[in-house]
């Protein structure tokens, strides 16, 4: 029989795996990365032919509606006001619905068609969104002999950006709800509940459309849900990032009928949280109709989103397939659905969703999911308990020992992180400070090497460090390396539980992440492999495979989200957002591997690669190895507007203070200063001083729409010769009349272009108490400047306002009140001067400019 001391010897037995092994099990992760979750992320659909439906009909055809989705793309950009838009679009829209028509089944169906103009205003964000005589093309589906008359919408927008087809947004998306609507009412598709199919007119001015269709449409009041289509991509799989609010029932249809999932929790909170800049008709649909819904997009290769790359024959052909497939069940599913009738009878709270590498999808109410939670919390602390008291009795050590010990553990394991996400967020900071960000902008395996190897590096040098050097005198070290993981899933477990308690509903990601681990620990007590030096990574690196492959799935759906959209977003630094994510989710799918290095033998050289690789990335960050745009696939963005710019010091008829002409340069990402070389050296043009912006309304810049807003200071103005005429608005003051004492009324007419933006800030002390428009921004204490955007479509009748002012002195000496008017031709290339032409092509081929005529015009009355 063996001596008590010559069990001691076995169990502290520190041999290792040889180093040689370790770029091996580093390449297996990275294999199963790039051979598996690449493809589940991209795996789409064969392109269905009308050859396949002659074999199997009433299934969606996906050739059909890419023809279809060519010929509309060929009218070329649709803006709201353009020929191209109220005209060629809605004409050939109202030709395909015809067609449709004439193959409906009549004798199952009632099909009304009606083309809506409407004229409205609404405050969108902090302006007043007034729109004149915009169009949508709406079609109602209805069974013959209804018993009801609720109904399900299906929206979409055909309208474009300047400059841009919009093939992906949303063109695509409308070719898809003809092919729908084509399918339903040529077969016999049994329906409970008539379907809306809205194609949206004017959802780039911005979500004009939506509102005039659900505040003005006689068929509105009946619409009970929506499924809004959209895109900030061009293809790909569209992915569900909002649904409801409060309507768990729809996520329930759409988990039992989506054909090919791709939906997430994280996604709805984080577009309703602000850390997505941009909005849908969804909001419109939810805020202005009290109307439930899914929200919908497609979101691959945002690089050419809102560009002239928004082509045709950049969208993967296989995509109309897998979103016309989706569409058409969902579609089914809901006009059937019976908590149709009355939504309000099943609004009950949240659900927590996801889609397991799009492979299946996991849906389950929010009570659910807290129970779930709490379970899985539970069950690790007794698991790590249960494992503490088992290590003491197989080690012969005494249990304060090893609990002193997993609190050294713990403590290395805070610190080891601490340090992963010090260096991360360092790095993120020193490259915005030195100018070098977004490297990884169209070179997105920069990446790796900027926040993966940092974060990586601290988590694992710190224990590497330790085990080192505590030898004979500490746990053996497997155990040691086990209770360094289990120190990890507690912290993990206690940021589930305050997750929980703030019922942020992403909380099931973590879950996920201890509960498979939880899963390998209790394996191995149960086999007793815990126990042997190597055994007991088996089952631990298989509890890991599905894991690490959700959280890199999560974490490339992420990045091909998000990285595209640092490319419009310039006031925060893109580093911190790309950097702090990265080191989220390598807290999630690396912890249980990392401390595996130390098994190996030289592990703090292994770990200090990491370190080294990230020393090399940052070098490349300052090299043209790692420059941010590429030409057609990774353009920066800019907006260009030959503008001429007269300042008044008083009415129309009073002296002009200023007067100039040029070009204005919005830059709108992080790297605004990247073509100043190429535009102003051995070049005639120069930058302008800027404008006092506390005297001029938004610097003296025209502003086109609320996204620019954010923008301006980086943006400037460079001299140039006048721009052609046509495009600047009028003011008329048409009365002027004085309420009281302390109150005047200005009545004004603006005629001009079709988009106009104004600008109204009170002086000398006096409040706009009163206006025409809608009352929220006064009733609401926005801060001034009051911001107006006007545009008309077909109807190009002037506008006509009045604004109240109230000052609590009588005496009303000095002016009351600057305006300032910015007009915009926005698609009209013809009247672009051969100038303006030559200051284009300075820019860079990898610089995609968007560029049309404006005007600044600002009075004081």
């Amino acid at each position: 029989m063996k001596s008590k001391y010559e069990n001691m010897k076995i169990i502290y037995n520190r041999s290792k795996i040889g180093w040689y092994w370790a770029p091996l099990f580093v390449s297996f992760w990275f294999l199963l990365f790039y051979i598996v979750v690449i493809p589940s992320f991209h795996r789409m659909p064969k392109l269905k032919t009308v050859e396949d439906e002659r074999q199997k009909p009433g299934q969606f055809i996906g050739e059909r509606a890419e023809n279809t989705l060519l010929r509309l793309s060929k009218i070329g950009p649709k803006v709201v006001g353009s020929a191209a838009n109220e005209q060629v679009a809605v004409q050939f829209l109202l030709s395909e619905i015809n067609d449709i028509e004439g193959r409906a089944r009549t004798d199952l169906y009632d099909i009304e068609k009606d083309v809506q103009i409407a004229s409205g205003n609404y405050l969108l964000w902090s302006m007043v969104n007034v729109y004149q005589s915009v169009q949508n093309v709406v079609v109602k589906v209805s069974p013959k002999n209804a018993t009801s008359e609720a109904a399900l919408l299906i929206n979409s927008h055909f309208d474009s950006v300047p400059g841009s087809s919009g093939a992906g947004d949303a063109g695509m998306m409308c070719v898809i709800m003809l092919e729908v609507l084509r399918v339903i009412t040529e077969f016999e598709t049994p329906l409970t509940y008539s379907i809306i199919f809205l194609f949206n007119g004017a959802e780039e001015n911005p979500l004009q459309g939506s509102h005039a269709f659900i505040t003005q449409h006689p068929w509105a009041p009946n619409v009970k849900a929506v499924i809004n289509l959209d895109s900030a991509g061009s293809g790909g799989r569209e992915i569900l990032f909002q649904s409801g609010p409060d309507h768990p029932w729809l996520m329930k249809y759409y988990g039992k009928n989506i054909v090919h999932p791709f939906a997430s929790t994280i996604g709805e909170e984080l577009f309703q949280n602000g850390f997505v800049p941009s909005e849908t008709d969804y909001r419109v649909f939810r805020d202005f109709g009290n109307i439930p819904g899914l929200d919908m997009a497609q979101t691959l290769n945002g690089y050419v989103y809102h560009t002239k790359y928004d082509r045709f024959n950049l969208i993967p052909r296989r995509t109309y397939q897998l979103t016309g497939e989706n569409i058409l069940a969902l579609v089914k599913a809901l006009a059937n659905a019976e908590e149709l009738e009355n939504p309000s009878k099943h609004a009950e709270g949240h659900m927590i969703f996801f889609d397991m590498l799009g492979w299946f999808f996991v849906y389950y109410p929010e009570g659910t999911g807290d129970i779930i939670n709490i379970s899985v919390c539970v069950l690790v602390c007794i698991t790590i308990v249960g494992y503490i008291w088992i290590m003491s009795s197989s080690t012969g050590m005494f249990r304060r020992r090893i609990w002193a010990k997993f609190g050294i553990l713990t403590a290395l394991q805070v610190a080891g992180v601490g340090l992963g996400i010090v260096l991360v967020i360092s790095i993120a900071l020193f490259l915005d400070a030195v100018n070098l960000p977004m490297s990884w902008f169209s070179q997105n395996w920069m990446l790796f090497g900027l926040y993966f190897c940092p974060m990586i590096f601290g988590m694992g040098i710190v224990p590497a460090i330790y085990f080192s050097r505590t030898k004979e005198h500490g746990l053996p070290l497997g155990y040691g390396i086990q209770l360094l993981m289990h120190s990890h899933c507690l912290i993990l477990t206690v940021v589930t539980a305050v997750m929980v308690s703030y019922r942020i509903r992403s909380a099931f990601i973590i879950m996920i992440c201890i509960g498979f681990y939880t899963l390998s620990v209790l394996i191995n007590m149960v086999t007793k492999a815990h126990k042997t030096n190597f055994l007991w990574l088996i089952p631990h690196c298989i509890c890991q495979l599905l894991p690490f492959m959700f959280y890199t799935y999560c974490c490339y759906a992420f990045y091909v989200v998000f990285v595209p959209m640092q490319g419009r977003e310039c006031n925060t630094n893109p580093e911190i957002l790309m950097g702090f994510f990265t080191a989220l989710m390598v807290l999630l799918f690396a912890p249980f591997l990392v401390p595996l290095f130390c098994l190996f033998r030289k592990s703090k050289t292994i770990i200090s690669m990491f370190g080294i690789c990230t020393i090399v990335f940052i070098i490349f960050a300052a090299t043209p190895i790692a420059f941010p745009y590429a030409e057609k696939t990774a353009a920066q963005r800019f907006f260009a507007v030959h503008t001429a710019r007269t300042f008044h010091n008083g009415d129309a008829a009073s002296t002009i203070s200023h007067a100039d002409s040029g070009y204005f340069v919005m830059p709108v990402d992080r790297r605004p200063h990247t073509v100043d070389d190429i535009l102003f050296e051995n070049t005639n043009y120069t930058k302008a001083e800027r404008m006092d912006c506390d005297s001029e309304l938004m610097c003296g810049f025209p502003i086109y729409s609320s996204r620019w807003l954010n923008a301006v200071d980086n943006s400037y103005f460079v001299p140039g010769p006048e721009p052609s005429k046509g495009y600047v608005p009028t003011l008329t003051i048409l009365d002027k009349t004085s309420k009281s004492e302390t109150n005047i009324r200005f009545d004004l007419e603006i005629s001009g272009p079709d988009h106009t933006s104004i600008f109204i800030l009170p002086l000398n002390d006096t409040k706009l108490v009163d206006w025409s428009f809608i009352k929220d921004p006064l009733d609401q204490n926005v801060k001034p400047p009051y911001y107006v955007y006007w545009s008309y479509a077909l109807d190009p009748k002037p506008l006509q306002f009045s604004l109240e002012f109230e000052h609590e002195n009588p005496d009303w000496s000095g002016a009351t009140f600057k305006i300032a008017l910015m007009g915009h031709r926005i698609h009209d290339d013809m009247f672009i001067t051969e100038d303006f032409r030559e200051f284009l092509a300075t820019f860079p081929p990898w610089a995609h400019v968007s560029a049309w005529l404006g005007s600044y015009n600002s009075w004081q009355l």
